[in-house]
């Protein structure tokens, strides 16, 4: 076989990953058409198709998943040797992929997690959607349940609980205001618990989570926040108890082959003592009066 540049692997695990041309566009660079063409000329060059192509996206082949298992070690090595090769030019980079609130309590305590003398850089992914680590996607994630992926390790921090809050000094017609986020980003079970339960008392409806907090601090109404948030703001009650139908187990996940790197290590020591330090808080156990 002719030599096949790694910009070209790299293509193929982009695809990969997003089962198909048009969600690896933004990762590679390159048009959907460009893309498809290498893939073609990949599996010509390789002689084994790879995908199974169909409107709704590429799926693997059994070809295309044993290379693929292939390609994420060439990867795997290469961002090893990227990492020891930076260490002489600038930090390596450590990513971490969490949803809105832990990365509001991680700020929150900013001094605890990136010191100044610390020899690595951060890169956070905020979003509620699950973190992506089977893939590399990022070094260290949170999820709301622990990884099925055999790559994949992970660490049980404890439980996290959610309640509805209010500014503690709303009172009146403004208390049976309810927030909420629009229906395509109700992608977890505490955003879509106010169209659930008490859909005709929406008043206002947000685009992001983040803002749920903005509005409840503000006066608009009522949100469901978890407990590790609405707790500690000493400006916000709960409007009732927990919500228990919402509570879950967290846990921080890694990449098993990156969890011995010193710098992914001391970050995922660093998040586990900021949510354990604080169980009781992430638990509900400690409410405001």
């Amino acid at each position: 076989m002719k030599n096949v540049s790694w910009d070209i692997y790299a293509a193929f695990l982009e695809v990969a990953r997003r089962g198909g041309l048009s969600g690896a566009v933004q990762a590679t660079g390159l048009s959907p058409a460009s893309l498809g063409r290498r893939m073609l000329d990949l599996e010509a060059e390789i002689g084994r198709p790879l995908f199974l192509r169909s409107r709704t996206g590429y799926r693997l082949t059994g070809e295309g998943e044993a290379l693929f298992a292939q390609c994420l070690e060439m990867e795997a090595a290469a961002r090893r040797i990227e990492s020891w090769n930076a260490s002489g030019l600038h930090a390596p980079l450590v990513r971490i992929a969490c949803g809105t609130w832990m990365a509001w309590h991680l700020m929150r305590h900013w001094p605890q997690l990136c010191r100044p003398d610390d020899r690595f850089r951060l890169d956070i992914f905020i979003g509620e959607q699950r973190a992506a680590l089977a893939h590399r996607e990022s070094d260290i994630g949170i999820r709301a349940f622990e990884p099925a992926e055999s790559n994949l390790a992970a660490t049980r921090l404890g439980e996290v609980a959610y309640a509805a809050y209010r500014a503690r000094s709303l009172s009146g017609t403004e208390a049976s205001r309810w927030l909420a986020v629009g229906e395509e980003a109700a992608i977890s079970a505490y955003l879509r618990y106010p169209r659930e339960h008490h859909a005709e008392h929406i008043a206002v409806t947000v685009s992001r989570p983040r803002s749920l907090l903005d509005l409840v601090l503000a006066g608009a109404g009522i949100a469901v926040l978890p407990c590790f948030v609405g707790d500690a703001l000493p400006e916000l009650v709960r409007q009732d108890g927990e919500v228990a139908a919402l509570r879950h187990s967290q846990w921080i996940v890694m990449n098993n082959e990156d969890r011995g790197r010193r710098e992914i290590r001391t970050v995922i020591d660093r998040m586990t003592r900021l949510v354990r330090d604080e169980a009781a808080l992430f638990a509900g156990e400690r409410p405001n009066a």
